[in-house]
């Protein structure tokens, strides 16, 4: 048996951990107005790092500084863009080994799983749109008298974007948001979660060493009041923010003001469907193991296991093996499979949800449900079966290592309980059957539709990824995640 270092692991990535600072117009500023934020790794409850915090102030400086930049990187051509954000791709597959260290430090996200390909999938996205700078078009249209007059849109970029991250999986929101931005011509305000501030920085480090000019990144860590000014701020031109519907519809509110659009991606509580005619061999530990990833903490992940009742027994007999040999401990580990969630009062909300669902009798419990007794912020990976599909369990996003199981008689069924939710990011179905498939991905109420197992479908740079409902609008993603920093100017042009 091979022995594990943890220890040498925890030092090896605190040597790579990014110095707690902003980073405004190429500046680095330590002594902020917004106060400090103790950050608490997640594993040890022990605190890692003090966070300088933004204030109105620093933001205001932050948009000057992304405004001023505008000037240079919006009227550069295409080919010049293109060419930097190819540089910088390269950068970052440099150091894909500082983003998997960073991410247990910052999160608890284990090192074994979703950390040790998240500087993987930041590269392709970079690349993904680098690839598309130099290949946005406007088009000529059929004029009213082309004899007389010829009209035509350019694509323009809107200027500069404020740029809102979630906490959960900060490099990959940042993957998702900032590459098309700038493929575009804009330039960024990034505001991580005061929470996971380091992503953004070795991401703000590495952008400058490529030759990105100073001010088209800038990043802004604070609490509430730093986003508030953000997305109020005249000089900020749109807002896309990932995160939860309490905190957009606060942001939606304040864009409001100035009508000022916004692009939203608010998590989801997914239904996987699952038919008796598929191999349960292969697919079981995948619906069960993917649930789990990330601790639960994953906006898509396919947390509501909707079962053929022919089936039923088996399967839920099949997960619960799964899930009680999901190694669970330190995200250093490389052997863990499920780490700790980001904070105490985090653990405290889903033990909180696990013990309601059973004081309820909202499913009976066939797995987990306990606290586990550690300095960090554990939670047992945790399987309910026989779920109401109108309880808590079913219908809340509970972000934690939660699996609620339902059975169904009939596609209509699955169907409509897959859609009795208010949320709708993504849907999973489970089948050999592509008639079956064919029929149900038009009516499953979803962003995007994962058909069988394969690899994480979240992180796929050009599948647009988004949601209706309470998950938000707009898409990240493919051209059109590019098309989301776009405005489209129509030209006419008479003849003299």
């Amino acid at each position: 048996m091979v022995t594990v270092d943890v220890a040498l692991h925890r030092q090896r990535a605190e040597q790579v951990l990014p110095r707690p600072r902003l980073v405004v117009g190429g500046k680095e500023l330590s002594d902020t107005s917004g106060g400090r934020y103790e950050h608490i790794d997640p594993a040890t409850g022990l605190v890692q790092a003090e966070i300088p915090l933004a204030g109105p102030g620093e933001v205001d400086q932050a948009v000057a500084a992304a405004r001023g930049a505008f000037e240079v990187w919006g009227a550069m051509r295409p080919a010049e863009r293109g060419r930097l954000l190819n540089r910088f791709a390269r950068l970052i597959r440099d150091h894909i080994p500082d983003f998997a260290a960073i991410c247990p430090l910052e999160n608890g996200v284990c090192v074994g799983g979703w950390a040790e390909n998240v500087g993987t999938h930041v590269a392709e996205w970079t690349e993904y749109y680098a690839g598309w700078a130099d290949k946005i078009e406007g088009m000529v249209g059929a004029a009213y008298s082309p004899h007389e007059n010829v009209e035509y849109t350019l694509a323009e970029p809107y200027g500069v974007i404020g740029h809102i991250i979630t906490w959960n999986s900060p490099a990959l929101s940042l993957a998702m948001k900032i590459p098309p931005s700038l493929a575009a011509g804009n330039t960024v305000v990034i505001k991580p979660a005061e929470s996971t501030p380091f992503s953004a920085l070795l991401f703000a480090d590495l952008a400058r060493e490529a030759g990105i000019p100073d001010g088209v990144i800038n990043v802004v860590t604070g609490l509430g009041d730093a986003g508030s000014a953000l997305v109020t701020h005249p000089g900020v031109d749109k807002i896309s923010f990932t995160g939860g519907p309490a905190t957009a519809r606060r942001i939606m509110a304040d864009a409001a003001l100035s009508l000022k659009p916004v692009v939203f991606e608010l998590g989801g509580k997914s239904a996987n469907l699952l038919f008796a005619d598929t191999d349960l061999d292969t697919v079981v530990p995948y619906c069960a193991a993917f649930a789990m990833s990330n601790t639960g903490q994953g906006c898509a992940l396919p947390t509501r296991l909707l079962v053929e009742r022919r089936i039923y027994d088996e399967v839920v007999a099949r997960v619960t093996g799964v899930v009680a040999h999901l190694p669970v401990g330190d995200p250093l580990d490389p052997t863990t499979y499920i780490g700790p969630l980001i904070s105490a009062a985090a653990r405290d909300r889903v033990q909180g949800v696990i013990d309601k669902a059973v004081e309820d009798g909202a499913g009976r419990l066939v797995f987990g449900g306990e606290r586990i007794d550690a300095d960090g912020y554990f939670v047992a990976p945790t399987v309910f079966a026989d779920v109401d599909n109108r309880s808590d369990l079913a219908q809340r996003e509970i972000f934690g290592p939660v699996l609620a199981l339902t059975p169904f008689d009939t596609e209509d069924e699955a169907v409509a309980l897959a859609n009795d939710t208010a949320y709708g990011l993504s849907a999973y179905v489970q089948s050999r059957d592509i008639a079956r498939v064919n029929r149900l991905v038009p009516r499953l109420k979803a962003g995007t539709v994962y058909v069988n197992p394969g690899p994480n479908p979240i992180t796929s740079p050009a599948t647009p990824f988004g949601g209706v409902g309470l998950s938000g609008f707009g898409r990240e993603g493919g051209r059109a995640g590019l098309e989301e920093f776009i405005h489209v100017k129509g030209v006419g042009v008479g003849r003299v």
